[in-house]
């Protein structure tokens, strides 16, 4: 079928699926328009019905699988069509791993331009019960007032009431439905988002994949504890088993952020604790802890000994480095490691960490990663053998790149959760004189579109 505009795309049609886009749609091209696809694998035959049609490229929907692919599987969860949350769970697991290596492939050959060796991406040691960090959004039925606590509709603020959740631990499903209960015997109100009314906004639980211990935070509507959050707080500390502590976060503000600047412990402790290459981690209510602990290992484990074959002794850079996670685990490797974090209460509990550890060779820095790095260049002068870089999403500035080269005298490890990102700033170290000897993708988040990545560059 020919297209040169798209009023000729029909309202349905029996397409072929041919790949994933990095959102996880299916991929189907009509003479160069593109129709992204919901709910759709490669290898699928299906009707598919159009919606909104852009320029260049359209949206659609399945209506009929006419001939399913050979990689599509029933899924795990009984609302996976319904939940926003697990958007490849009807495709196979090894076919997953296949799809998320291609869709860097992609990524990296329209941004990034020059080769780069790509590696199959690394299976996380769990595919279910792995997420350890759990938000659910409440809100409330408009006539009985009963809580609902759950994930959005794909593209929506409509929300799923989710009763079993098959990528979080079991033990979380039970806590969640006990504090539905509570909540409404408390007399606390869902929140109302279109109203900006109602008190409980999210429930958030760290969960410990090391001893099973949960941290429970409530998120409200409001700038203060009041006497039946206090009591629904309670009753959650010391009816449930394996809760170490209940907060309250509090969020008044009309956003989109789950979390609001104050948390307040109000029963237990303010942590959780966590193992990660034999190393134990304290995890905070609003500590950045990758929620699959099991991949993270995986990660760390996979730098740790990519470090001790190219380097004996080296000097190790942890930029960006939260609760210095990455600076810790390399401590057995490494002569010695300095970790820089611009947040004051991730520093604070990695000197804890470090200090309970018995570590003695992590320096510790508070501070921005641009401005370290300045101020590392002009008084001590000091040359890394290795910097690791974990950014958030957005990635890395141009500057912060320039002063990591001009820090490091071996190799920069870039590990990065946004493939796009990755590849913008590996074009900028290309141009700049470096070498991508590989990328390694890791599967952190298992029937999602999302790709963890470590590339490893030499200067």
């Amino acid at each position: 079928m020919q297209i040169t505009n798209k009023k000729e795309v029909p309202e349905e049609l029996i397409v072929d699926i041919e790949k994933l886009s990095n959102l996880g749609y299916g991929i189907v091209k009509l003479d160069g328009y593109v129709i992204f696809v919901e709910g759709a694998c490669p290898g699928d035959k299906v009707k598919i019905r159009v919606g909104k049609k852009n320029k260049n490229y359209a949206n659609a929907k399945v209506v009929e699988i006419i001939e399913p692919s050979p990689d599509r599987v029933e899924p795990i969860c009984p609302m996976q069509k319904v939940c926003g949350a697990c958007q490849l769970q009807f495709i196979d697991y090894e076919a997953q791993l296949k799809y998320k290596k291609q869709i860097v492939e992609d990524i990296f050959h329209s941004i990034y331009g020059g080769e780069v060796e790509i590696k199959d991406t690394i299976p996380s040691p769990k595919i279910k019960e792995y997420r350890h960090k759990i938000q659910y959004p409440v809100s409330e039925t408009r006539d009985s007032k009963r809580i609902l606590a759950g994930y959005y509709k794909p593209a929506s603020h409509e929300l799923v009431n989710i009763k079993y959740c098959p990528i979080q631990p079991s033990y979380c499903d039970n806590i969640i439905e006990f504090i539905r209960q509570a909540a409404q015997e408390c007399a606390i109100s869902g929140y109302n988002e279109k109203k900006h009314a109602g008190d409980l906004r999210h429930i958030v639980i760290r969960s410990s994949a090391y001893n099973e211990k949960n941290l429970v935070i409530l998120v409200v509507n409001s700038t203060r504890v009041f006497d039946k959050l206090k009591n629904l707080a309670q009753r959650i500390y010391t009816e449930l088993d394996n809760i170490i502590g209940v907060g309250v976060n509090f969020n008044p503000q009309k956003t989109n952020l789950i979390l609001g600047n104050e948390t307040q412990i109000l029963f237990g402790n303010n942590h959780i604790e966590e193992k990660l290459c034999d190393k134990t981690f304290k995890v905070g209510a609003e500590t950045f802890f990758q929620v699959n602990p099991y991949t993270a290992n995986s990660i760390f484990e996979f730098v740790k000994k990519h470090i001790s074959e190219n380097f004996e002794s080296p000097l190790v850079l942890d930029a960006y480095a939260g609760i210095s996670t990455f600076g810790i685990c390399l401590s057995d490797v490494a002569k010695k490691v300095v970790t820089v974090e611009e947040v004051k209460a991730s520093t604070d509990l990695a000197s804890k960490i470090v200090k309970e550890n018995g570590i003695k060779n992590v320096e510790i820095h508070n501070m921005d990663a641009g401005k370290f790095f300045e101020k590392e260049l002009n008084t001590k002068g000091r040359s890394f053998d290795v910097t690791v870089l974990d950014p958030p999403r957005k990635g890395c500035t141009q500057e912060s790149l320039d002063y990591a080269l001009k820090l490091t005298k071996g190799k920069i490890i870039y590990v990065s959760c946004n493939p796009a990102t990755l590849a913008r700033d590996l074009k900028y170290l290309t141009e700049k004189g470096c070498k991508v000897e590989f990328i390694q993708p890791f599967d952190m988040f298992p029937h999602t579109y999302h790709i963890e990545n470590v590339a490893i560059i030499t200067k």
